[in-house]
Formats: C-alpha cells, sequence, structure tokens
C-alpha cells in the first residue's frame, strides 16, 4: 500500500474520495510527523488506550506486516501515550508506522528509530491513570469523528492523515493518480505560457453563472477535464 501511495498525497486522496463520493475521513487538523517529510500507508490496526501499554502489545499479537497502529487516546493534551519502547516493538513487528490520537513522548529516540509516528506533539508526562477497558479496545478506534477498524487503510503526510475503507481504496487511489496527472499537465502549461483561466475557460464559467447562478465551478471543471478543487 505505501508503494502505491509513494507518488500520491492525501490531498490528493482526498480529491479523489470526493470525485468518487466516497466517505472523506480525515484526522483531526494538527497531526504531524515526528519527523517531517515521511509517510504511512497500510491496514488500520486498532488500540484503545487506557493508561497501560498492554493494549499496544496485544494488538501487535494480530499484527500483519505493514500495519499501522492506530491509537485512540481521545486527542488527550495531559499525557503522552506512546514511547520508544511501544514504537521499537511495533518496528519489530513489522509494522508501516502507527497514528496517534494523543501526544508521544521520547522524540530524540522515535527520531532515531527512525519508524513513522504521528500524533498531535511531544510531552514529557506518560499516563498517571488506569481506565477500565472497553469491550472494542482492539475492535476500533475513535480519530476525532470518525470510528477506525481493521477495514480501513490509513494514509498519512505532510498534509495530515486520511482513512478509508479497504474496499475502496484501489479505487480511490487509481483516481488520486489520474487527479495527479491532470494537476501535473495543468501546471507544466501555466509555466508555458497558458493561464489557468485560459486552460479552464473561466470566462465561459462566468457567462454560465451568468446564465444560470446554480451552475457551480465544480460542475464546469468536470465539463472540461479539468482538477483543481477535487
Amino acid at each position: 500500500m505505501l508503494k502505491a501511495f509513494a507518488d500520491l498525497s492525501t490531498p490528493l486522496v482526498a480529491d479523489a474520495c470526493l470525485r468518487k463520493d466516497v466517505p472523506l475521513r480525515a484526522a483531526p487538523p494538527g497531526i504531524g510527523a515526528v519527523v517531517p517529510g515521511q509517510r504511512v500507508a497500510g491496514r488500520a490496526l486498532p488500540a484503545r488506550h487506557y493508561g497501560s501499554v498492554d493494549v499496544f502489545l496485544e494488538a501487535l499479537d494480530g499484527a500483519e506486516e505493514g500495519d499501522v497502529l492506530v491509537i485512540d487516546n481521545g486527542g488527550r493534551s495531559d499525557e503522552a501515550c506512546v514511547g520508544d519502547l511501544a514504537v521499537l516493538e511495533a518496528a519489530a513487528a513489522g509494522l508501516a508506522g502507527l497514528v496517534v490520537s494523543g501526544l508521544h513522548r521520547d522524540t530524540p529516540e522515535l527520531v532515531h528509530i527512525g519508524l513513522p509516528v504521528f500524533s498531535y506533539g511531544s510531552y514529557p508526562p506518560g499516563p498517571v491513570r488506569l481506565d477500565e477497558r472497553e469491550p472494542e479496545a482492539l475492535v476500533s478506534a475513535r480519530f476525532g469523528p470518525h470510528l477506525v477498524s481493521d477495514d480501513d487503510i490509513v494514509f498519512g503526510d505532510d498534509d495530515g492523515v486520511l482513512f478509508v475503507a479497504a474496499a475502496q481504496a484501489a479505487e480511490v487511489l487509481a483516481t488520486a493518480r489520474q487527479i495527479w496527472q491532470t494537476e501535473r499537465d495543468q501546471a507544466l502549461s501555466i509555466q508555458a505560457g497558458q493561464t489557468l483561466r485560459q486552460q479552464v475557460a473561466f470566462d465561459d464559467f462566468l457567462a454560465g453563472r451568468s446564465a444560470d447562478p446554480s451552475y457551480t465551478f465544480r460542475q464546469h471543471l468536470r465539463r472540461l477535464g479539468g482538477a483543481i478543487e477535487e
């Protein structure tokens, strides 16, 4: 999956979801890789954190190579829920990376380990609580308004993190690649002297909207085969 995502991006995947009417599920803004520039893509391996690392170790027992550990810590900002030992264990299990709805710690060690870790930032204290575990602890992870399970694929890069149903991932990636090619062609045309307004016949769009106020730019682009907004 990471190979298929290699020359794409989360914005392209997001645009493809809109194009194909696939639910757009993005992690809330602010998530980022501990090491900027790292990317991740793979099947979601969900785990809900309750104050102890044991749930991660149990999740890894059922992991497959290339999975992405998706940790639900409720987006908490009062504790870090993952550090160097958990990340080392994930790397030893063959995971492609971790995506955390919460904070991490041991930043220098994580940089040295090199496994992609996406979180909402660093924080020195670890958990000082031990909450009651839910039956769904290893079935799904909540990430903002979204529920993520092992039926999902995780995509992450410098722009953020997306979750796409595995059954629709191939179609979404194929569409993302088409959008990428169209946008690259448009960029080359701009550099060659043909403005984007000329490429998308913007005057025609304005005339069409004047005649029909419900006519949208997105409709116009789809009619022309352009790709800007999605």
